[in-house]
């Protein structure tokens, strides 16, 4: 090809330079070809009479139908490798410089290079501004005015089942008794056989208690625990063990397949009934005021020997009678008696030279009590209308 049919091309080449150029300037409002304006002055910045020419003589987009100005850093990004490119005509060019005759070369190069110096000048300016513009606009939407009142967060507070189940912890540490935990899935030893519960004892039907496919069993108290401390510990032993239980009820106002339980267990030399009963008395004391009266009733449960059930003094009306305790002037709160020596021996423990006594309470129930609750499925529904009220 001759230099001319090469110069050909060359015009062509700065030809589509200029319709990218005609294209690009429709894209830009009125705000931002003036900010190009001041940028080049401010910069020094010198380009070509036919850019200035096409910033003047075409007519702008109004400001609600131009792109961002994200967008039109993409258009710049893609013009560059569109018009400088490994596939771009001016490499194209540049490659058939060596084919001409040697007299045409220099003058063709010449060319050649000062348009690749334009396109490249103009489309590093217009980058940089569009990503200093960009960049200043990404700053003032992510911009935090620190004048302004931050946003409190929301303050939160124990349930109230933790915040019962924490006093009574308190109390009794403070009476030198240990907290214990323990699992809560069991085998019929630790939840039945060493509790002196006997095969046929209706506790171990499926109708009462949770079993898994492999024979496990969800506990149904936390006498497990105790069982597990005697093994671990040996004697003497004062704890008690918090913590949830599980019994195959259907939910009602007073009941619930998932509840809260604390036990006790005080094993040592010469342990009686009067440890017992001086124990949930102070108890009961601490947690419902001095003038709180304690009476025990005669009960049965395989585990101790004897048994007793514990009520107190109704803390409203002072055993007087009210809707709390149904007019009768106590509250029923749990069971209490000496540890079968069936039980110790499971454990580990000498029967002969150890006894003990062992109580237990409902946690959830007594909540219900104490914040006047007449459904204690209030407090396992999550609903913050009510849990905010104990804050």
């Amino acid at each position: 090809m001759t230099v001319t049919g090469h110069r050909d091309e060359l015009e062509l080449a700065i030809e589509a330079f200029k319709q990218w150029l005609d294209t690009f300037v429709r894209l830009l409002p009125k705000p931002v070809k003036e900010g190009l304006r001041r940028y080049w002055a401010e910069t020094g910045v010198v380009l070509d009479d036919f850019v200035y020419e096409r910033f003047d003589a075409i007519d702008l987009l109004a400001d609600e139908d131009a792109p961002t100005l994200e967008a039109l850093e993409r258009a710049i990004e893609q013009a560059q490798v569109q018009l400088t490119g490994k596939k771009s005509e001016v490499v194209r060019l540049k490659s058939s410089i060596g084919k001409l005759d040697p007299s045409e070369r220099a003058g063709f190069a010449k060319d050649v290079q000062k348009l690749e110096k334009t396109i490249g000048y103009t489309i590093d300016n217009l980058q940089k501004y569009f990503r200093k513009e960009a960049e200043s606009a990404r700053t003032e939407r992510e911009r935090i005015d620190v004048t302004l009142p931050g946003r409190r967060p929301r303050r939160g507070h124990l349930h109230p089942i933790t915040m019962l189940r924490e006093r009574i912890e308190d109390i009794f540490v403070s009476l030198g008794y240990a907290i214990e935990d323990g699992r809560e899935i069991e085998t019929d030893f630790y939840n039945f056989d060493a509790l002196n519960i006997p095969q046929n004892h209706p506790a171990r039907a499926s109708q009462d208690t949770f079993y898994t496919s492999d024979g496990f069993a969800l506990r149904s108290q936390t006498s497990t625990v105790q069982i597990h401390a005697m093994q671990r510990r040996g004697a003497p032993v004062r704890m008690i063990a918090p913590g949830r239980v599980f019994r195959r009820d259907t939910p009602d106002p007073t009941h619930n397949p998932m509840f809260f339980q604390v036990e006790g267990l005080c094993v040592d030399r010469g342990i009686s009934m009067a440890h017992l009963k001086g124990t949930v008395a102070e108890f009961l004391r601490r947690m419902f005021g001095a003038q709180t009266v304690t009476r025990f009733r005669p009960s049965y449960f395989p585990f101790t020997e004897p048994s007793a059930e514990f009520d107190f003094s109704c803390f409203k009306c002072n055993g007087k009678g009210c809707r709390i305790c149904k007019n009768s002037g106590w509250i029923e709160l749990g069971g209490s008696g000496m540890v079968h020596p069936n039980v110790l021996r499971a454990a580990g423990v000498d029967p002969e030279v150890y006894s003990g006594f062992a109580f237990g309470l409902g946690i959830d129930r007594m909540a219900a009590l104490m914040y006047g609750l007449d459904d204690i499925r209030l407090l396992f529904e999550n609903d913050v209308r009510f849990l905010e009220q104990f804050d």
